[in-house]
């Protein structure tokens, strides 16, 4: 289907509530950070951000600032791409997303990030710009296909490395920040669709007119994202390893913090006791095979992850085939 061009809008002024919204995620992502990193320090039991709630919550702030990327793209360039000071601010989100690959390839090298949120960000910036005068529901559309995708769809002809942006993998990377192009580019495009409703309808005129009020401070944060986004992890980590200098947190085993991190994940898709039996062998076998210090480690060798995942597989099988069959229903006579 061909784009069809939209009638002519005039841009509205910076819509300080787009910015609010966009502060807001920024304080929800240093809340999810400051959790991250109180988990490395040990003050928190290991893999809780991970899993569970946090693990939701990380994927709602993803969520919301993909979807604010999609909305800005149309308020700065729906009706004419701005050239200059698109340039200007891909140049500024690529550069530090480079950045980032370079700074956490040397300090956690197994777990860099190599496309995280700043990489989809300016990988959805230049993509974005061609559905932007696309009609609104052919939009929606492509973003939920591109959502729905990488549940129905994992090859492992996808699995080299240089394919790990797309998201189709069989095997996760291990990275602290994965942010691929499916399923998360299809938020932008949602955020796309809803941008230019809201345009159509009048809505971004409407709220031009209104101050936020109390929520001055969130707006402007949300006008220096990218300054917030570099600068607050180095300073919480600092904060919590001050903290740790003074207050350092209780010392379990590694032992004991494989059994709880095990228990935790495995319970969000078996049954207790399954998990009970399991989390012990694979505890025993990990311990036999002298592995405990490379699990816990940010870095170390890079099969690691193959040989505990080899672990699973056979404390899996070894589990099940323990479990007693199920009894036959009795025959009626």
């Amino acid at each position: 289907m061909t784009a069809q061009p939209l009638p002519s809008r005039h841009k509205p002024p910076r819509l300080p509530w787009i910015d609010a919204a966009r502060g807001g995620a920024l304080l929800a992502m240093a809340v999810y950070h400051f959790s991250w990193d109180l988990e490395f320090f040990g003050y928190l039991p290991a893999g809780i951000t991970a899993q569970g709630p946090l693990k939701i919550f990380a994927r709602c702030i993803a969520t919301s600032f993909l979807f604010l990327v999609g909305v800005s793209l149309v308020l700065a360039h729906g009706n004419g791409i701005r050239w200059k000071g698109f340039w200007k601010r891909f140049a500024m989100v690529a550069g530090a997303a480079a950045l980032i690959t370079v700074a956490t390839f040397f300090a956690v090298r197994d777990e860099f990030i190599f496309f995280g949120i700043l990489h989809q960000i300016a990988f959805a910036s230049v993509a974005g710009l061609l559905f932007l005068r696309l009609p609104a529901l052919v939009t929606a559309g492509l973003g939920a296909a591109i959502i729905a995708l990488p549940f129905g769809f994992q090859s492992s002809l996808l699995d080299p490395p240089w394919f790990w942006w797309l998201g189709l993998s069989e095997v996760r990377p291990r990275s602290n920040d994965y942010v691929p192009l499916f399923p998360w580019f299809g938020v932008v495009l949602l955020g796309i669709a809803a941008a230019n409703w809201a345009w159509e309808a009048g809505l971004f005129n409407r709220l031009a007119g209104r101050g936020v009020g109390r929520l001055k401070p969130l707006a402007f944060l949300g006008r220096h994202s990218l300054l917030f986004y570099l600068l607050h992890q180095p300073v919480l980590i600092g904060l919590v390893w001050c903290a740790a200098q003074v207050l350092p947190p209780q010392v379990e085993t590694e032992s004991v913090r494989f059994l709880r991190s095990c228990q935790t994940s495995c319970e969000e898709i078996r049954d207790t006791e399954f998990c009970t039996r399991y989390c012990a062998c694979m505890e025993e076998q990990v311990e036999q095979a002298q592995m405990m210090n490379d699990v816990f480690r940010r870095g170390g060798e890079s099969d690691v992850q193959t040989r505990v995942q080899n672990l699973a597989r056979m404390c899996t099988a070894r589990v099940d085939l323990a479990e007693p069959a199920p009894q036959p229903f009795p025959e009626n006579d």
